[in-house]
């Protein structure tokens, strides 16, 4: 079986940690090794990696913070796997979603994967998901617009893949992880598996809802790869991050400006999924009844076991 790394990046973040953490360990048909990066917490990370128990888990502490893509870096740095992947503090995977990335690379003799991955609200209910783009569409639109779905949260490539575009740009934050697939696009294309084995978790704290530092980081982008952003596409993204803030007069600006750059059907795709979501709050549903219907849904099983009052899973699709 191929040796992975997987880093997590952190800080003050420790509930929701422990959780990131266990999905981590449960991965099934991998040699692992955790290297948790702590980014200079004041809360009880070091508590929470030590309860997890688990002699495959390294962790690294920094007295100050440096940022998220200096935090990967230097857990990448540590690591010893022929592959490397990355899960932020507050994200989740299914059991088998490096088994399923590695066993994809190598059947398409590829060097980075990336899976399907869900929204997620706070306690891991489904708020919205849709497949992944194709290999093919990736690199159509790379670095135009980053495609690839779940944040830094979700690639895996091979660790000398990694050393040699250089790591994480540590200047960019957010949207170091779209820059870094840029790079890995000029070596090749990815593997894709379809199933949603990521879960995107959105909360009031996610580094995502910094709109204006993806804007400034979008911008940073065009100059280093000399090309122009698919700024349609990112406003419809940064409308519905403002939504999530409750910055709503924000949302509509970038809504409009969204439909003026040639997104209007996916505008209004965009509004009928939050009008749904609001029906469903009101009306006591789960926040999974709206959009999340079929493939999304094809989460729920491993979502279910990582949910706060479930106690299995914490061993059983432990790998070796």
């Amino acid at each position: 079986m191929s040796g992975v790394s997987v880093v997590i990046p952190t800080r003050n973040r420790s509930a929701l940690l422990a959780t990131t953490l266990r999905s981590v360990l449960w991965q099934s048909e991998v040699v692992l090794e955790v290297i948790v990066v702590d980014d200079g917490s004041t809360d009880a990370t070091p508590e929470v990696v030590a309860a997890a128990g688990d002699s495959r888990v390294t962790l690294v502490r920094r007295d100050e913070p440096h940022g998220p893509a200096a935090a990967r870096n230097l857990g990448a740095g540590r690591a010893t796997g022929e592959w490397v992947g990355f899960v932020d503090d507050d994200d989740v995977w299914a059991p088998d979603k490096l088994a399923r990335q590695l066993g994809a690379a190598d059947a398409a003799d590829r060097g980075w994967a990336y899976v399907g991955a869900v929204a997620v609200g706070e306690c891991l209910a489904i708020v919205s998901g849709d497949p992944p783009p194709s290999p093919e569409a990736v690199m159509a639109v790379l670095p135009r617009s980053n495609p690839v779905p779940g944040g830094g949260s979700n690639v895996v490539l091979r660790r000398d893949l990694f050393e040699g575009v250089g790591g994480f740009d540590e200047r960019l934050v957010p949207c170091e992880d779209w820059e870094l697939w840029a790079r890995l696009t000029r070596h090749g294309p990815p593997a894709a598996v379809s199933e949603p084995l990521m879960g995107y978790r959105l909360h009031s704290g996610a580094t995502s809802l910094d709109v204006e530092g993806v804007v400034v980081a979008a911008r940073a982008i065009e100059r280093l790869h000399r090309t122009s952003v698919d700024w349609g596409t990112l406003h419809r993204w940064l409308a519905e991050t403002c939504l999530r803030n409750d910055r709503h007069l924000e949302a509509l600006r970038y809504f409009a400006s969204a439909a003026v750059h040639g997104q209007a059907a996916g505008v209004a795709s965009d509004l009928g999924d939050i009008v749904r979501r609001r029906v469903a709050r009101v009306t006591g549903q789960r926040a999974d009844a709206g959009r999340a219907t079929g493939w999304a849904t094809g989460a729920s099983r491993w979502l279910r076991e990582l949910e706060p009052s479930s106690t299995s899973g914490s061993g059983e699709h432990r790998g070796s």
